[in-house]
């Protein structure tokens, strides 16, 4: 099967970027090195193509309504004009994909859902519309999506003439604004922990966007620092921390269920429920942790499983968020990890491994 293309593919090429296959996508892996690209998000701005997402549009006078429905998180209680973060569940509890709702106006929303998942996505939004008075279109082809993210990514979108004071565009917030004569959505979220912006547009503006920012001095990064950038700050990523089996309360998102809401799809099964798993942040001064070792405890009983491991750019040490048996999980909070044949000890940390600097 041949890979799909975003918009930007031939810049990625032009730029010698080491491309691979993902979400069905041929997506820049990297083009300097993670470490550069990841230095450059954490101090400065990096720019990431991500026009592989998929959205999802929702208007009509029931839209908000809908969206509340189906995501565990509280949506009708949010502002307008801001941006909402949830896992989307199974009357089971049990997690489809995490998404990101962007609450566009009172009749409007746009919902960003995962590349890998966008058709399993839609066939589950679109069967659960009944007796909601709305329009539901996927619109994932029409749009190209860049992150600008980095300390310095509102000074250079200022820069560029994308945004300005007058937005008033807070973190985790998102409107329709018209630039070069287009209408575009722009949203302060990421996934980099960094501050930065989310920028939806056409294929034809993004290539022109894209331009703007390398030549304000925006780094190129690829999907390699991306997962770095998003596993220091313990950002959980769908098919790792989260997967079909596994409910929301499992990977440590309970405070994404919002059991006070009179409905939505999964209530039932999530009160009251508790989890079979713990999410651990662990790191090794020795070694780097890959996703499917093994975790141990102190008298070497296999407990569970590293879901995601690298090399942090910003620790120089191997990090590692992985999923543990709640009825195994040591009261020392003492670990090993798997590596080849020999069981190491690993750090256990109550935090994100890093901060993150977004507002």
């Amino acid at each position: 099967m041949s890979l799909l293309k975003t918009s930007l593919h031939q810049k990625h090429v032009e730029l010698g970027a080491k491309m691979a296959a993902f979400a069905g996508y041929d997506m820049p892996l990297q083009y300097s090195s993670v470490k550069e690209e990841s230095i450059a998000v954490r101090n400065s701005i990096g720019v990431f193509d991500v026009s592989h997402m998929g959205e999802f549009f929702v208007t009509g006078k029931d839209a908000i309504a809908f969206v509340d429905y189906i995501i565990t998180n509280d949506f009708a209680g949010a502002e307008l004009e801001k941006a909402v973060y949830s896992p989307l569940c199974r009357e089971d509890g049990t997690v489809i994909d995490d998404l990101i709702a962007y609450k566009l106006g009172s009749e409007k929303v746009l919902i960003c859902v995962n590349a890998a998942n966008i058709e399993k996505d839609w066939n589950w939004i679109s069967s659960h519309t009944q007796g909601f008075e709305i329009e539901l279109v996927n619109k994932s082809n029409d749009y190209s999506l860049l992150a600008v993210q980095g300390p310095k990514a509102q000074e250079v979108l200022k820069s560029i003439e994308i945004i300005n004071d007058s937005d008033e565009l807070v973190y985790y917030s998102a409107k329709e604004l018209t630039r070069m004569n287009e209408q575009i959505i722009i949203a302060r979220t990421g996934y980099t922990g960094e501050d930065g912006f989310e920028v939806f547009t056409s294929h034809e503006m993004a290539q022109t966007l894209w331009q703007k920012l390398l030549d304000a001095g925006a780094t190129p990064c690829g999907l390699a620092s991306r997962d770095v950038l998003r596993l220091e700050v313990c950002y959980p990523l769908y098919g790792h921390e989260l997967n079909d089996e596994l409910t929301p309360l499992d990977a440590s998102l309970k405070w994404t269920v919002k059991g006070a809401k009179e409905k939505f799809i999964g209530k039932e099964a999530l009160e009251g429920a508790v989890s079979k798993k713990r999410l651990v942040k662990l790191s090794l001064d020795k070694g780097i942790p890959r996703e499917g070792y093994n975790i141990l405890n102190m008298s070497d009983e296999v407990i569970g499983v590293v879901t995601s491991g690298t090399m942090s750019v910003e620790l120089s040490k191997g990090i590692a968020l992985g999923l543990v048996d709640r009825d195994k999980f040591p009261e020392d909070k003492k670990f090993k990890i798997n590596i080849r044949k020999n069981n190491i000890e690993a750090n256990y940390h109550a935090k994100a491994f890093v901060t993150g600097g977004h507002k």
